[in-house]
């Protein structure tokens, strides 16, 4: 799969951050059975490689490294079962770095300079980062005038209450959140609660427009 074909696959990529390898099998499934194959899983514990490898096990799932910030960890989490990776920000050791990933790289970007850096080494599939503290959609929508040819995963302060009006936006292919996961339900393995919050959250989609402008 490209990118753009990863980020058409769900209308949220949950943003997780695993402690325990033992539960990551059980939790991509609640995420996967709810509507949302695609996963990032960020590289902000030390068991982040071992989760990517139990939860590329999971019929379904399409699990990918996030937080990636040195040109070593692409091959790391590669090598994990990674099939696509998220930066936070973008340098140019990341740039040099991304082609040779050996999978798709979505960087994150925060600023209009960020974006034309983006663009000069070939990047037109984008994370806005974070979203909320950039601006929110009057950010993404300001910017779409002057980078009309780049699409978006806004990430970053996105909540079930606010993530219809990102969804809506013409340059908006699909978000990422944390909420999905949420610790308590975590550590007391409430799989069928975390199942229903990606149900609940694909039906948001459903009405934001999201659906239509994955079709046209």
């Amino acid at each position: 799969m490209n990118l753009l074909q990863i980020m058409q696959a769900g209308p949220v990529i949950p943003v997780l951050k695993v402690e325990n390898p033992e539960i990551a099998m059980p939790l991509a499934q609640a995420l996967v059975e709810g509507g949302l194959p695609v996963l990032e899983v960020t590289l902000r514990t030390n068991t982040a490689l071992e989760v990517i490898s139990a939860m590329s096990e999971v019929p379904g799932a399409i699990v990918g490294v996030g937080t990636v910030t040195r040109p070593e960890q692409f091959q790391q989490a590669k090598n994990a079962g990674s099939r696509f990776a998220v930066t936070p920000g973008l340098t140019a050791a990341l740039c040099e770095a991304a082609p040779e990933a050996g999978m798709p790289v979505l960087p994150g970007v925060m600023t209009p300079s960020e974006l034309i850096a983006a663009g000069e080494s070939g990047f037109k599939l984008l994370k806005l980062f974070p979203a909320e503290v950039a601006g929110g959609v009057a950010m993404l929508k300001s910017l779409g005038g002057p980078f009309a040819e780049v699409d978006f995963c806004p990430t970053g302060g996105v909540t079930p209450g606010n993530m219809a009006s990102y969804l809506g936006l013409s340059n908006v292919v699909c978000v990422g959140g944390s909420w999905l996961a949420p610790a308590n339900l975590l550590e007391n393995q409430d799989w069928d609660g975390i199942k229903n919050l990606a149900i609940a959250a694909v039906e948001v989609a459903t009405t934001a427009a999201w659906r239509q402008s994955q079709s046209n």
